[in-house]
């Protein structure tokens, strides 16, 4: 019991730094931003209210949190990482701030606003050149990311399941995009009216992948998950 309160404690006290990271300006401009503090920089993100991918949602913050505290074990650095469902870019940007070759993916209407949040917060500041891309889940994957030329050591994704049509689409980008050596960092945020929607997911998905927790954060409740796919038994 003793063991299990201290974990709580431990796990509010990240809660807590994880939120910490975020901060608004003293004073309004002409454009409005939202700045986030992480891998020793001021990141300054403009999001979009009118689009729902163009938002920082606490699952980001959970990944960006994770990607800084443990990046060097990680050894992102010069590592190719993908991240599907960019949305304002920051998971991206912190991870090219870590020195990753990266690549940030979303629908075409929000590439104009992920675009302009990387460049805006990477230029001249990292060792490799971000790319933006357009991913539309399920679609042209091979046109898109052949698999012959795609190697990526890291996907990443923040807050891509909630009730949306697209979930098989979500799981074959997966699929499509991880090799035997690539790691997923996946952050959830669990929703009540979203649970069966949620739980077969991940049912779903752990037919493919193996899954672990990293991170389990009631208060928020989120969980940050590591996966990679499941090895082929040989006869």
């Amino acid at each position: 019991m003793a063991d299990e309160q201290e974990g709580l404690n431990k796990n509010d006290g990240m809660v807590t730094d994880i939120l910490n990271r975020r901060y608004v300006p003293a004073y309004l401009k002409s454009v409005a931003w939202e700045g986030f503090d992480f891998a020793g920089h001021d990141i300054k993100i403009v999001e979009a209210t009118d689009l729902y991918g163009a938002t920082v949602w606490p699952s980001a913050l959970v990944l960006c949190y994770f990607l800084e505290k443990h990046g060097k074990h990680l050894c992102i650095e010069d590592k190719c990482i993908i991240e599907i469902g960019s949305g304002t870019g920051l998971v991206s940007i912190v991870a090219c701030l870590l020195g990753a070759q990266v690549i940030a993916t979303d629908l075409k209407e929000l590439i104009g606003n992920l675009q302009y949040n990387v460049i805006r917060n990477t230029k001249l500041k990292c060792k490799h050149v971000p790319q933006v891309k357009e991913l539309t889940w399920g679609s042209y994957l091979e046109e898109t990311f052949p698999k012959s030329s795609s190697d990526f050591d890291y996907i990443l994704a923040a807050d891509v399941v909630y009730n949306h049509p697209y979930l098989e689409e979500l799981l074959e980008t997966f699929q499509h995009l991880c090799k035997e050596k690539t790691t997923i960092l996946w952050a959830m945020r669990f929703r009540k009216e979203n649970t069966l929607i949620e739980n077969a997911f991940i049912n779903n998905f752990q037919k493919s992948f193996d899954l672990e927790v990293v991170y389990d954060l009631p208060s928020l409740n989120i969980k940050l998950y590591r996966a990679r796919r499941r090895c082929k038994l040989t006869a």
